[in-house]
């Protein structure tokens, strides 16, 4: 004989629902301003981090003058010179600096920047690397390139070129230390975190006292039909 056994339901009672998982109830208990310090220390991390592990880039500056001829005038070096310093990056100039330099032509175009000067017929070349010879290297060559072209030219523009000063060798790097980075990136996590400091929902008072509604003024269609 075989004995039937019926099971019975019950409904969950309070007790068993869901809890508030622990580390949310933590997240909510901290004071707003660590949102402020979370978001320095984690952007701190990340700036050094990065200063770290990015190799350090050297720089290394150049310089050439446009000196006029005795058919020209300051003034006419004045602009030859900006007009040298657009060209000194381009592949009309940076042929010859190739060789010199011993890498390629993209490279000194990634690598080298002029500057000219709106009150001095100068134009300043200024290379980076991160090998600090390799840096010197590429910004003479481009200084010596460009001189070299505008002897080719002087006979038309009357104006020369001259190597005011060769760059040397570079003792520190031109980029940002660690330190620097680090604490850039903590103002950067700092503000971050401020914004969402503003942005959060600010939490209710319990038991807060909710406003009464007032019922408004009687119609006239209300008032009809009373004594």
């Amino acid at each position: 004989m075989t004995s039937m056994t019926s099971t019975a339901e019950y409904p969950t009672s309070p007790a068993t629902k869901p809890r508030r998982r622990p580390l949310l109830r933590r997240l909510k208990a901290l004071p707003p301003w660590s949102l402020l310090a979370v978001g320095a220390l984690a952007g701190g991390l990340a700036g050094g981090a990065y200063g770290a592990l990015t190799p350090p880039a050297y720089s290394a500056t150049a310089y050439v003058v446009a000196v006029p001829s005795a058919e020209s005038d300051p003034q006419s070096a004045l602009g030859f010179a900006q007009a040298y310093g657009r060209i000194a990056t381009q592949l009309a100039v940076l042929g010859d600096a190739q060789v010199w330099a011993g890498v390629p032509v993209r490279t000194l175009r990634d690598s080298v920047r002029s500057a000219t000067s709106p009150d001095a017929p100068m134009v300043s070349l200024t290379a980076t690397s991160t090998r600090a010879d390799l840096a010197t290297d590429m910004a003479n060559a481009v200084s010596r390139s460009v001189i070299e072209y505008a002897k080719d030219t002087k006979g038309a523009t009357h104006i020369e070129l001259l190597q005011f000063s060769r760059a040397v060798k570079p003792t520190e790097p031109s980029s940002a230390p660690p330190a620097l980075t680090g604490l850039v990136g903590a103002s950067a996590g700092g503000l971050l975190g401020g914004l969402a400091l503003l942005a959060r929902p600010r939490p209710t008072a319990v038991g807060a006292a909710r406003p009464v509604a007032v019922p408004g003024p009687a119609t006239a269609a209300d008032t009809e039909g009373q004594p």
